[in-house]
């Protein structure tokens, strides 16, 4: 074969390949949408679209015996401080453990991803029952802690690879001008890693809002579940029915405040993806 012929086979395959991803991760939304928009009764069938389209399951999604409405605002306060707090602490954690020298680094870092990994059914009975001694059950933070312990492993781990590979001759510029340390680190560092908060921003955000485990033992009342719990807790007309259609649409109306927030912001999320700080 020609170097043409080669190149052309291996463009043709990445495009196929990329094709098959696409269609892998994209067909269960796809799905899920058909399903929202047919009507209660033609909720079998397998068509690829609906015949006739109807919006009777978007809108029993907002029935008041439903209160997701409620649920929506519950996530974003959940996810949202989740989110914030995270960012906070692992921005300064993972500029410590790149910055500074000292014994036990590794480890530490070690002991992070470690932390990431750990599995959320081990620690669900002693959470439990640590909460109903605080009279934490059925309150926000019940759900915010939890929720930190496992997106702060993950901010930290991700910042801690984007500020390797940050320049550190300009904070050391920075201080020569007549910087100190922390103006350095507020008005060179901060801003270089823009693009690498938001990308970890927006990834721990959508970790907390899709949490569903820990929250559906400790959210017991509708006025603080968030949307996974009440979507799991939908129900039919009868005790006998399985309100799948409104399911569906619940799932679409709860993933578009994430498509919306990635949208916005998917120029930072490219560049803190790809370019890293180096320009």
């Amino acid at each position: 074969m020609s170097k043409t012929t080669n190149r052309v086979v291996g463009t043709t395959g990445k495009i196929i390949g990329l094709v098959i991803l696409l269609v892998f991760c994209l067909a269960p939304f796809y799905w899920m949408i058909v399903t929202a928009l047919k009507p209660p009764t033609a909720l079998f069938n397998n068509e690829l679209w609906p015949s006739s389209i109807s919006m009777d399951s978007l809108s029993a999604v907002f029935n008041q015996k439903n209160n997701f409405g409620q649920a929506l605002i519950n996530s974003v306060i959940v996810a949202g401080t989740t989110t914030l707090f995270a960012m906070l602490v692992g921005i300064f954690s993972a500029y410590a453990l790149t910055r500074m020298k000292f014994r036990g680094r590794t480890f530490i870092l070690a002991l992070v991803l470690a932390a990431s990994m750990f599995p959320g059914v081990a620690i669900l009975t002693p959470l439990y029952e640590l909460f109903a001694d605080w009279g934490w059950i059925n309150t926000y933070q019940a759900m915010i802690i939890p929720d930190l312990s496992f997106a702060l492993p993950l901010g930290i781990w991700t910042l801690t690879t984007f500020f390797r590979e940050m320049p550190w001759e300009l904070e050391q510029a920075a201080e020569i001008d007549g910087c100190t340390p922390a103006q350095a680190f507020r008005k060179v560092i901060i801003p270089l890693a823009a693009p690498g908060v938001f990308t970890t921003a927006i990834m721990v955000f959508i970790t907390s809002w899709n949490e569903y485990l820990i929250a559906s033992n400790v959210a017991i009342s509708a006025d603080v579940s968030p949307v996974t719990v009440a979507i799991a807790k939908f129900t039919g007309e009868s005790s006998f029915q399985q309100p799948f259609g409104t399911q569906m649409a619940a799932g679409v109306v709860a993933t578009i405040p994430l498509v919306i927030v990635v949208l916005i912001f998917q120029r930072r999320i490219i560049t803190g993806l790809t370019s890293g700080s180096l320009k």
